[in-house]
């Protein structure tokens, strides 16, 4: 506990969050319904209090550095636990292949929490207000659901339900002509989120090797052992790149003698890896080697002349990585 990790989830989801609203436009027409400019409305992450007092501090019309309208902002404004998405604090899971697509990553379930947002959105016609607050509340029925990447490590991608809460309406309009008129529109809105525990490397935690002691007799305090069976998996792929000889001649998919350049090494029982098929070695005479085939559930099929054939050692047993079913493909 307590350990230094920062999955950028908050950021994130933050990011994910004012991009629904960084595209919206608004346009003004003349008498003829004919389109006179078209404006993509800005959007900022800050508080209302913030862009409010910009307005009432440069609130002159006449002025050229006063704060444009329409405008949109938007910030985060609380986090709190959501327990009805809650599940075992202590379960685990290991997910998502990483950059590298070899080691795996594992972590505890992520925590449910709610992020709430607020969207301001400010302008000084009503028809800009309703243009906006029109292009958005659609999509809202009442959620619209976001897909963020939330974890890199894994690979982690979640759909966050953006939903919303309802709408506040303000109309500050006072003093003379010369006072701006500021129409205030603040939507609330709820992301179901989730937040992810450090992450680690379950390599270690993987069972090579399973004993099992058989008893029997009357049950009594001390049961004679009758037998013990122990098991240690073996790899079904060559991670050490173990070339022993090649191929003499094409083979088919149905042929199960194959003639190959040095067979010194390989011994009766053994595992061949010939491109993505393997091959258990049945008998052996001189080069030619009878084999089964589509050994490790691989599928047979057609090989050529100079093919590489790997052997499966200890060694590799060593090297097992996540996702190889240890020679155990449950038949």
């Amino acid at each position: 506990m307590f350990e230094y990790f920062y999955h950028e989830i908050l950021r994130r989801t933050v990011i994910g969050f004012g991009t629904l609203f960084n595209d919206i436009n608004i346009r003004h027409t003349d008498s003829s319904d004919n389109t006179v400019s078209e404006l993509k409305v800005p959007l900022a992450y800050g508080p209302t209090q913030k862009f409010l007092a910009r307005l009432e501090q440069v609130a002159d019309l006449n002025k050229p550095t006063q704060l444009s309208l329409p405008r949109m902002s938007f910030e985060m404004i609380g986090l709190s636990y959501d327990p009805s998405r809650k599940v075992t604090s202590t379960q685990t899971f290991i997910a998502g292949l990483n950059s590298d697509k070899k080691k795996p990553r594992k972590t505890y379930m992520p925590v449910p929490y709610n992020m709430s947002f607020e969207l301001s959105i400010y302008t000084k016609l009503n028809d800009d207000m309703l243009q906006i607050v029109e292009q958005i509340l659609p999509y809202f029925q009442p959620a619209y659901t976001l897909t963020v990447d939330l974890v890199d490590q894994i690979g982690e991608k979640r759909d966050i339900p953006v939903v919303f809460e309802g709408i506040t309406m303000s109309d500050d309009y006072e003093g003379n002509y010369q006072t701006r008129r500021s129409l205030i529109y603040t939507l609330r809105f709820t992301a179901k989120s989730y937040l992810f525990g450090p992450i680690s490397d379950p390599s270690k935690d993987i069972i090579k090797k399973v004993t099992v002691g058989y008893v029997t007799g009357d049950r009594t305090d001390t049961p004679t052992r009758d037998i013990t069976y122990s098991v240690q998996p073996r790899a079904t792929e060559s991670y050490t790149n173990n070339v022993v000889a090649q191929l003499s001649a094409d083979i088919t998919e149905i042929a199960t003698v194959l003639q190959v350049s040095d067979a010194s090494s390989i011994a009766v029982g053994g595992v061949l890896v010939i491109d993505d098929e393997n091959f258990r070695v049945a008998s052996k005479s001189g080069t030619k080697i009878t084999v089964e085939r589509g050994y490790d559930s691989t599928t047979a099929t057609n090989h050529v002349l100079g093919t590489d054939i790997k052997l499966i050692t200890a060694a590799d047993a060593d090297l097992i990585e996540f996702g190889d079913n240890f020679g155990f493909d449950g038949f």
